[in-house]
């Protein structure tokens, strides 16, 4: 029974190695926190430049395209909210992945963290140049739904080069992107939710079955 149990241990140890060498384990769950947070932030700072409330009875695109509020026109404001948002969201991920590999005794940059970098970005610079051709067009409702998915299809594509969960995220984001597509009027509520309160589900989710 002993050496059993002894075979067992070892090939959960093995299986452990294989995965630490084949998967990139230092993202944070804190990371996905931030991220979430600076998105609700970012969504909230939204309602309060077109002076509006969540679900307002109109599109939140079409709400006062003409507005100029902050010394930023419609367009300026939404570009750079949008930068700051993802600016400082990918900051934290840096420190909180940097810090939880540090403590692991792991290395940031390696051919995995360069993998999965390469096979997220693949995904999220498609989708930030089809975004920029729906703005081109003015088919601005198409926008929010349109980051959630291609967000998700990052971290499903990345997803093999890390922990499994974030493959989970990916496919609720697609869904999430799916359903703002058709309820266009809502793409902001739906962004908020998508970027905001499932990061920090996530985030939270991931930092006490992984780091405590």
């Amino acid at each position: 029974m002993s050496n059993r149990v002894e075979q067992l241990e070892s090939l959960s140890e093995i299986r452990s190695l294989m995965e630490k060498s084949s998967k990139f384990i230092s993202l944070s769950g804190l990371s996905g926190v931030a991220a979430g947070v600076f998105a609700l932030i970012g969504g909230s700072i939204v309602y309060l430049y077109l002076d509006i409330s969540p679900f307002y009875s109109r599109a939140y695109y079409v709400a006062d395209p003409s507005v100029v509020k902050w010394g930023m026109s419609y367009m300026t404001f939404f570009f750079v909210n949008a930068i700051l948002i993802f600016v400082l969201a990918m900051i934290s991920g840096v420190y909180f992945t940097s810090r939880k590999a540090k403590n692991k005794g792991q290395k940031v940059w390696d051919a995995l963290s360069k993998r999965l970098l390469i096979n997220g970005m693949i995904p999220l610079v498609t989708g930030g140049i089809f975004c920029l051709g729906l703005i081109y067009h003015g088919m601005f409702g198409l926008v929010a739904p349109s980051t959630l998915i291609f967000y998700g299809l990052a971290c499903i594509n990345g997803s093999k080069y890390t922990l499994a969960d974030i493959r989970y995220l990916g496919i609720l984001e697609i869904i999430i992107g799916l359903f703002a597509l058709f309820n266009i009027g809502y793409g902001l509520e739906f962004w908020i939710f998508g970027f905001g309160f499932l990061h920090i589900i996530y985030g939270t989710v991931m930092y006490y079955k992984y780091e405590k």
